[in-house]
């Protein structure tokens, strides 16, 4: 017979459960500011010009992923035309080539020489990162922007892996930019002040990330590429801001994500028939790329940023900074201030990148990073 002594089990009522999504509540806020960012971001930014007018930028360097199309192909064009040097990153080089080829005949009535440089980057391969990285790194040159913007949405598609072995979503929208971010930490302490531009997406208030199925194979959820999206944007959000706390103050680096707004790119080509027709029938609602590209062009240049950046690392803000689709501050979803799931997401992503847990610290200081992927030693 038991007694008084004896160790009770806990009362089912006083352990709480590992949260497995979004609750109602929750889902239906985060529901909210998708469809006010989609019917009204217009009036929202109307206070914007377009294109976006940037300060003196002919001593940046920035490298821009994705730079080939869409929101990616007019934020390298803008930085150029400029005067900024950039570098796209991208896995089309010839593509490239040939872009950069008509923004000069474009430009020649203005007498602008572009400083334009191609380099291969492709994001499904965590090798291809980091050996652009360990490329770039040893040029011993500055990076003043880093603005990953590549990204994908296959809306509908069953769920794809990586030759690497993670999903498809996670990889490019989230484990790739991280890497290249850590890895790129040396040239843009050489750059400081500089800023990471991540190019995030409204939809991740919508978004849920379990750090401990964060391939979405467990069964815990069904996959859907809805939540290989959402999920992936948010994993982002959260791994940015636990790397922007991780970065002093004194390195002069900041983290910023920013919401382009509802954009007609080339994502809307992954979309079902019937959600393509409703693009088409409301361009009034829908940006385009031009002007989805103004949030990362503001973050990447406006000299206010890092004193917002900078103000909210003082102030142990537990979110990085969110530049919303006018080019103002914005507060990421309720979830991406779930702090220990913040460091959560932080630990396996530096875990399934291949980097060991001091890793930003150690490259801070300027010592040597093992990774397990590409050449670095």
């Amino acid at each position: 017979m038991g007694t008084e002594d004896e160790a009770a089990p806990p009362s089912s009522s006083l352990v709480k459960k590992k949260k497995q999504g979004l609750g109602w509540i929750e889902w239906i806020r985060g529901w909210m500011v998708v469809v006010q960012e989609m019917l009204f971001q217009r009036i929202m930014a109307s206070h914007l010009h377009n294109p976006m007018p940037l300060p003196p930028i002919n001593d940046l360097t920035c490298i821009v992923t994705g730079s080939t199309s869409g929101i990616g192909r007019e934020i390298a064009r803008q930085l150029a035309q400029a005067g900024a040097h950039v570098v796209m990153a991208v896995r089309n080089t010839k593509a490239a080539q040939e872009l950069i080829q008509q923004w000069q005949i474009d430009s020649e009535g203005f007498c602008i020489a572009l400083n334009v440089e191609v380099m291969q980057l492709d994001l499904l391969s965590l090798d291809s990162v980091a050996r652009f990285a360990e490329a770039w790194n040893a040029r011993s040159v500055p990076v003043n922007a880093l603005i990953n913007n590549a990204g994908i949405f296959s809306i509908g598609e069953p769920q794809k892996f990586s030759k690497d072995g993670y999903e498809e979503h996670l990889q490019v929208n989230h484990l790739a930019p991280a890497l290249l971010s850590v890895l790129l930490l040396p040239s843009l302490m050489r750059g400081s002040p500089s800023r990471i531009v991540n190019v995030n997406s409204v939809m991740h208030y919508v978004g849920f990330v379990d750090p401990e199925d964060m391939n979405v194979t467990s069964g815990k959820r069904k996959y859907s590429s809805f939540i290989g999206y959402t999920s992936s944007k948010l994993a982002e959000v959260m791994f940015s801001s636990v790397l922007h706390k991780r970065i002093p103050a004194e390195a002069g680096i900041g983290v910023v994500c920013v919401s382009p707004g509802i954009v007609q790119t080339n994502v809307a080509r992954d979309l079902p028939k019937i959600v393509q027709a409703a693009y088409r029938l409301i361009p009034y609602f829908i940006f385009n790329a031009q002007e989805g590209s103004r949030s990362a062009l503001f973050a990447a240049t406006d000299p206010s940023v890092s004193e917002y950046c900078e103000m909210l690392r003082s102030d142990e803000w537990p979110v990085c900074a969110f530049i919303s689709q006018d080019c103002r501050p914005a507060n990421p979803s309720e979830e991406s201030h779930e702090v220990q799931t913040q460091y959560e997401v932080w630990e396996k992503t530096l875990e399934m990148i291949g980097l060991p847990s001091d890793a930003v610290e150690r490259l801070i200081e300027g010592q040597e990073v093992k990774c397990r992927y590409g050449q670095l030693q």
